[in-house]
């Protein structure tokens, strides 16, 4: 052992930093008042916008390609997915039907359609490089319960793994149409009819109860019923960069996301990561805005510390580069000795 090690591996902070900006800013903070220190950037993601290039930094390039969709609209947009020497291609449901894609004056979860989705994944599946997906389904504009997807691909043209960063059932008061419905233009008085639309689809109880049968609006239920698997997405990308290997090595882990709450404890990057780390390794969790009863859970889980940034998206970068600044004189001096 030599120089004291932190591994950086933040989520994005949504609408302001990406995850690999977040862990710049955390390590020039670490290095500026410890040169001594060796950082390891390893930005991660649970499934939702942000996947493909934190997979694409962590895991040595890849080839990104593009193809032009439908968006929620029926609009031309150009989606992205990447694609892995070995044949693994990865890509987000956002890239073809992302909430930020959409005004927030034109939200409409009644008109808003999937089939963008389904015409990347069919377009993924005429690449010859490719032998597997993985999607990530956080962050659409939808609530048709795939409907769209599947009126343009009625079966799925190649193995798919669904990254979910969330565990709710189809149905119900943690279903889709109740928990993600108003995020994407629902009314209070529209729930009872979009929860109406997507019992219709008549799933079997084992889709529509399997946890994140409700993610992306119902998307989960209709991916799993074509034969697609719901993996964890935090649990997924954690395996994929080798996460733990990295860990095993490290005297800190900074890791954290724009907003702290009861939320973050539910298949969210902070929970994984505190999952995931060694015994007794000390992992600091921080938050654009950090809610006291998510600080508390998260304490439970075993974070060392959880600190607030200011809330303010214009200063973001600086409060990280403070924050790595100020744990990093809590860290081990190097053991020359055992250099």
């Amino acid at each position: 052992m030599g120089d004291p090690t932190v591994l950086v591996s933040p989520d994005s902070l949504k609408g302001c930093l990406s995850a690999a900006e977040a862990a710049a800013a955390v390590a020039r903070g670490i290095t500026t008042a410890r040169p001594d220190v060796t950082v390891r950037e390893l930005p991660l993601s649970d499934g939702g916008e942000g996947l493909v290039d934190v997979l694409r930094t962590a895991l040595g390039g890849g080839e990104l390609r593009s193809v032009i969709v439908s968006d929620p609209f029926g609009r031309p947009t150009t989606a992205r997915y990447l694609v892995l020497r070995d044949g693994l291609a990865v890509t987000e449901s956002a890239q073809a039907i992302g909430l930020t894609l959409c005004s927030v004056d034109e939200l409409d979860p009644f008109r808003a359609s999937s089939r963008g989705l389904g015409e990347l994944i069919a377009h993924i599946g005429t690449d010859t490089d490719v032998r597997e997906l993985v999607l990530g389904v956080g962050g659409v504009a939808t609530v048709d319960g795939g409907v769209g997807l599947r009126d343009v691909l009625p079966t799925l043209p190649i193995p798919v793994r669904v990254a979910s960063d969330v565990r709710n059932p189809l149905l119900g008061e943690r279903g889709a149409a109740a928990v993600f419905g108003p995020q994407k233009g629902a009314a209070p008085a529209d729930i009872m009819h979009l929860e109406r639309r997507l019992a219709e689809l008549n799933h079997p109880a084992a889709v529509r109860d399997h946890p994140g049968a409700g993610a992306a609006g119902g998307l989960g239920a209709m991916l799993l019923a074509m034969g697609a698997g719901i993996e964890s997405g935090i649990d997924l990308v954690l395996s994929l960069t080798h996460w733990r290997d990295a860990a095993a090595s490290a005297d800190l882990v900074v890791t954290g996301e724009g907003t702290v709450d009861l939320s973050s404890t539910e298949g969210k990057v902070v929970s994984g990561v505190l999952a995931a780390a060694p015994p007794h390794l000390p992992v600091t969790v921080f938050g654009g805005r950090v809610r006291a009863d998510g600080a508390a859970a998260l304490r439970g889980l075993g974070a060392a510390e959880v600190v607030p940034l200011s809330g303010d998206i214009m200063k973001a970068a600086d409060d990280l580069h403070r924050l790595g600044a100020a744990v990093a004189p809590r860290l081990p001096a190097p053991n020359r000795a055992r250099l």
